[in-house]
């Protein structure tokens, strides 16, 4: 039911490009908070680096004497989550909070800067540790000064900041989405007008759908109407025509009729089975004359000009919104000036027929292209569907025939061939690279613009 409604589509279109739009939000500011963090106490941990060096001193031994204690409870509480060392040839100074452990002091500590840096903690505990390498008095070696603090809080507020931005990011999501909802259902209302509108044109043949106010939809509604009228012509001259027919031969069949029984109740079965004949013969002139009428109209008119494009055009945005046509792809290759020498009602009752045979068989794609020369025209319509085996291709083509009983690869192939030979053009079909059913037109010199 979801994949069939194009409401649907566009809701869970919507929502998941927005959840995974949020998710990669998440994941970046949850990134730049923690370096927002580690940025914080390395500021933090310089500031109270300068101090510690502002303090120190060096005995004529060349060890290390901190002449102002920094100031920070930390550093007297053992294993408190500050520390700092400071390590020379003449010994090493440690805060009150390392007791017994020490900072190991790496060979390569920088001289021109404070480093930063994450370490195993002197108790099991992962911390920050930021050193450098300082020269505090020139008759001494350089002595490496080092800080170091637990990095737990870091992780903590992390932690609780990713929390609140996810439940944050997940109240957008909703809010979003019922955004989404409301562009979908406020974009989609014309097309919920248009199906009121088609209602009345089912129930009333010489209605019509008024002009939409949306660019976008004008283009569905001329389509539809125009098919409206194109049907609606056809059904007015079968209905005149019928009644031409049923007016001019009533009598005549009664009559006849009416002398086939008297003969056979006077026992002239003979002359009432020629009567029957007669009947059946003129009964089959009447079928003849119905069809030949409905293929005139499609005969060539002197000035008409259909341009291919636009009718294919037409008839496939009809298609498209069709059960099974909105289910596949329309690829059209078909030059934009490319013109018939036919009306555009007729090039569209030619095409339409194979079009809508097409769109029932195809599997996933329909592709129609068209071609024209200095004395030619031709239009191909291919689909992925089954096809037909090569053995029926000719039998799908005989009059009378459908194409269901010619292979199963669909309706409509027969009464294609009526139309566009009543046109001046020739039909062929066979197999098509796409795997299913390939039907070509191609009308002459005179017929192709």
């Amino acid at each position: 039911m979801i994949a069939r409604s194009l409401r649907w589509r566009l809701l869970l279109a919507a929502a998941a490009a927005i959840l995974m739009a949020l998710a990669i939000a998440w994941v970046f500011m949850t990134l730049l908070f923690g370096r927002h963090l580690e940025r914080q106490l390395e500021a933090e941990m310089t500031r109270g680096a300068l101090v510690l060096v502002a303090g120190l001193e060096l005995s004529p031994a060349g060890g290390p004497v901190l002449v102002a204690q920094p100031v920070d409870p930390r550093l007297d509480k053992p294993a408190g989550g500050a520390y700092w060392q400071v390590s020379a040839d003449g010994g090493t100074l440690r805060s009150r909070s390392l007791w017994d452990a020490v900072l190991p002091v790496p060979a390569d500590v920088p001289t021109d800067a404070w480093r930063m840096r994450r370490a195993s903690g002197p108790f099991g505990h992962p911390v920050a540790v930021l050193e450098r390498r300082l020269v505090i008095e020139s008759d001494h070696a350089p002595v490496v000064v080092q800080l170091a603090q637990d990095t737990a809080p870091l992780t903590t507020a992390r932690a609780g900041f990713a929390r609140e931005l996810a439940v944050f990011l997940a109240a957008l999501w909703a809010v979003l989405s019922a955004a989404a909802w409301l562009q979908v259902t406020l974009g989609l209302l014309p097309l919920g007008r248009i199906r009121g509108d088609l209602v009345k044109l089912e129930n009333d043949a010489d209605a019509r759908l008024p002009p939409a106010r949306l660019r976008e939809i004008q283009p569905l509604v001329q389509a539809i109407n125009s098919l409206a009228d194109a049907r609606a012509g056809e059904l007015e001259l079968a209905r005149r025509r019928a009644a031409d027919l049923a007016h001019g031969l009533k009598t005549p069949l009664a009559a006849l009729a009416a002398q086939s029984r008297r003969a056979r109740e006077a026992g002239a079965d003979a002359a009432a089975d020629g009567m029957d004949r007669a009947i059946a013969a003129i009964g089959r002139v009447v079928d003849a004359e119905l069809a030949r009428m409905r293929l005139a109209r499609v005969g060539r008119v002197p000035g008409a000009s259909a341009g291919v494009r636009a009718v294919v055009e037409r008839l496939v945005n009809v298609l498209e919104h069709t059960e099974q046509g909105g289910q596949l792809a329309f690829a059209i290759d078909i030059p934009a000036g490319l013109q018939l020498a036919m009306q555009e009602e007729h090039l569209s009752e030619v095409v339409g027929a194979v079009l809508e045979n097409a769109v029932k068989y195809a599997r996933r794609q329909v592709r129609i292209t068209a071609a024209a020369g200095p004395e030619w025209t031709s239009l191909c319509i291919e689909d992925d569907g089954a096809g037909i085996p090569p053995a029926l291709l000719e039998q799908a083509l005989v009059r009378g025939r459908r194409l269901d009983e010619a292979g199963g690869s669909g309706l409509g192939l027969s009464i294609a061939r009526e139309l566009v030979e009543a046109s001046h053009g020739r039909i062929a079909l066979d197999a098509s690279p796409l795997g299913g059913l390939r039907v070509r037109f191609a009308w002459g010199a005179g017929t192709g613009n």
